[in-house]
């Protein structure tokens, strides 16, 4: 048997992905090549890789996509192979087979399996060639407008358009009435357009209620193909998968064995030698299963099969392009216990998941038995508008799900990210959900069963809570910097019945906090409550407090007037504190329309003179790879645009002007 010789891989990737495959490279004795970009150059996945070669400009078409940068570094680095990760380049038959042809070993299938399954409609005929059942819809070489639109009708709506290469939920939109149907069509072109550097859609029947099964596959050079047991992963939000779980709370041995055959079949019509995933939707009303794709890559929620079979996936990739057969065969699959992932995102679940940009100052986890958290973010990482807003996946092994899921209810209690929006609240508000805990849940679980507008909301009790931490915080760390008068005690008054005072604003609320150092202990008042409590230890960071006997620890740190605040039981909150003669605030334009959030400018629909309708698109923005239409909010005309296609603005920049009419 011809083995081929390995000892150094370029990874085309960035943060967690990259590295968790710098980690197996160390395993096997292999050395790692980063790559990074402007806006990576002091991320942690650099500085864990062996070696690390700058490839350009933060956009991905400047660094990550840009397939003559990454070739040649790896030719710089003397790269034997290369190994894509997920996204960006991974599923790429064109970078495959020039891997191929400059004699670098690229880490995944071949790029003939590759290209069948890079076009979603090809994968389709592969798949009804060979028996796997798919689901009705329209995949034709016609791409007219006209012709999508009529294809639709045909089918019924809804319908879901989806782009035919690439995935990760973008390019992706469900049009549920004709209306809705040339807007729908747009934005996935457009979308899949710049994710993919193709537009090519597909039309399907849009199933309601289904949920989400993928199984994971893998093959090598010797023509073995076996599954790897299945994935859960119908929570998802934008498309994108939020929470993954195997085994799947619906899953049967008879179930999993049709599955099962199913997806291996799909991978032997492509003669698969790597690592990939077949997905399918499972309609539990009526017991039927259709395949959706096959994903020609390692997946996000690698780590949950990893978990459960207690294999390296990254490890058997590599093997298998060293030309090494399998080492396990499919009857000696087994697994064991249960694993849940849940993805830690910079983003604002109440404002419709909108990503977050900004500095990570504080990330801490606690310490658990059977923890794994997969990620490439530290303490003072930076959160990019130019890559997916991930920061971490959480993944917990138990001994079955209901502890698996205690677990990780433990763990996202005690996560402390600092610094920048989290989804953490959300995942925590789905984690409480009996019918979640159940396991009755399907790809439409979010939308009609969480109520996102309540996911950041505290009580007053809450919020007086952490107020008191925050405001014993500044009293200790003034107390030792102080130089002056340190003989007087902290807060001393002529008048012994002044308070000391300190203000918060917590969104768009403001609370006074009066407070009084009395010995021991001191005395709050917050509205009209009293309040007593005491320091217990303090430090940089963080801070113990007694409050009527109860102890409890919070993690704190200020940043200019921004203080983070987190505690097990409440979560994290960030308050400003208000100076007491504060600057007043930008006025807001009347008629002016506002980036909500970090983003590039991606199209620009209306000019200076143009007469809008209230609902009428303006402008496409662009941020963390998710597209966002800015709709007008009222008739009127446009009397200035500020912005051309292209541009990169901050959150609260001016785009343009509308005067009412």
């Amino acid at each position: 048997m011809n083995v081929k010789s390995i000892n150094t891989i370029l990874i085309a990737n960035r943060g967690e992905i990259a590295s968790r495959i710098i980690r197996t490279c160390k395993k096997m004795g292999i050395t790692s090549v980063a790559v990074y970009s402007e806006a990576d150059k002091n991320a942690l996945f650099v500085k864990q890789a062996d070696l690390a070669i700058y490839i350009g400009d933060p956009e991905p078409a400047k660094s990550y996509l840009d397939q003559d940068k990454i070739i040649q570094a790896a030719k710089t680095t003397g790269a034997d192979a290369i190994h894509p990760g997920y996204g960006f380049l991974s599923e790429n038959a064109t970078f495959a087979q020039r891997c191929k042809d400059e004699g670098i070993t690229f880490i995944g299938p071949k790029p003939e399996a590759i290209e069948a399954m890079g076009s979603k409609s090809r994968a389709k005929e592969i798949m009804e060639q060979s028996g796997v059942p798919v689901i009705p819809g329209y995949r034709g070489k016609d791409q007219s407008n006209a012709t999508l639109k009529t294809e639709a009708l045909k089918i019924g709506f809804p319908v879901l358009l989806k782009a035919t290469a690439g995935g990760g939920g973008k390019g992706m939109r469900i049009a549920h009435e004709e209306k809705e149907i040339e807007l729908a069509i747009a934005s996935a072109k457009r979308e899949a357009k710049s994710a993919f550097g193709d537009d090519e859609l597909l039309i399907e029947k849009y199933i309601q209620s289904g949920r989400h099964i993928e199984f994971q596959i893998f093959g090598d050079q010797q023509g073995n193909v076996i599954h790897l047991l299945e994935r859960e992963c119908s929570i998802q939000r934008r498309y994108q998968k939020v929470i993954e779980e195997s085994p799947s709370p619906v899953m049967t041995e008879g179930l999993r064995k049709k599955m099962g055959d199913a997806a291996v079949l799909a991978a032997k019509a492509l003669n698969y030698d790597n690592a990939g995933t077949v997905e399918f939707i499972f309609d539990e009303n009526s017991g039927d299963f259709y395949f959706l794709e096959v994903n020609t890559r390692l997946q996000v929620e690698h780590p949950v099969t990893e978990e459960i079979t207690g294999l390296d996936l990254v490890q058997m990739q590599i093997e298998s392009v060293q030309g090494l057969p399998l080492q396990i065969k499919q009857e000696d699959v087994k697994g064991e216990g249960y694993a849940i992932e849940a993805r830690l995102y910079a983003e604002d679940a109440a404002n419709d998941f909108a990503p977050a940009t900004g500095t990570v100052y504080k990330f801490q986890y606690p310490d658990v038995e059977g923890l794994r958290v997969e990620s490439a973010i530290e303490s003072g990482s930076q959160i990019s508008m130019f890559y997916d807003p991930m920061i971490a996946k959480i993944i917990v092994k138990g001994a079955n799900r209901q502890v698996a899921h205690t677990k990780l209810n433990y763990v996202l209690q005690h996560l402390v990210c600092q610094g920048t929006v989290t989804n953490l609240p959300f995942l925590k508000a789905l984690l409480a959900h009996k019918d979640f805990k159940n396991g009755k849940y399907d790809t439409h679980f979010i939308d009609n069963h969480i109520n996102l507008s309540d996911i950041n909301k505290y009580s007053d009790d809450s919020i007086e809570e952490v107020l008191i931490a925050a405001t014993l915080y500044r009293w200790n760390q003034r107390e030792q910097t102080r130089k002056i008068l340190r003989s007087l005690p902290s807060g001393w008054r002529n008048n012994f019945y002044e308070f000391q005072k300190e203000i918060f604003v917590l969104g768009d609320q403001t609370f006074e906090v009066q407070y009084r150092f009395e010995q021991a202990h001191f005395s709050f008042a917050i509205h009209q409550k009293e309040f007593k409590a005491s320091i217990v230890e303090a430090g940089k960071s963080s801070i113990r407090i007694n409050s009527n006997g109860l102890q409890k620890e919070y993690a704190i740190i200020q940043v200019g007037h921004e203080i983070f605040a987190h505690t097990a039981t409440i979560g994290n909150l960030k308050f400003i504190q208000q100076d007491r003669f504060p600057i007043k605030e930008k006025e807001k334009v009347n008629g002016g329309y506002e980036s909500p959030i970090p983003s590039q400018v991606v199209k620009i629909n209306i000019e200076p003179g143009d007469k809008v309708k209230e609902g009428d698109p303006l402008m496409v923005i662009s941020s963390m790879k998710m597209e966002n239409i800015l709709v007008a909010n009222q008739d009127g005309v446009v009397e200035e645009v500020y912005v051309e296609e292209g541009h990169n603005v901050e959150a609260g920049f001016l785009l343009l002007k509308v005067n009412e009419q």
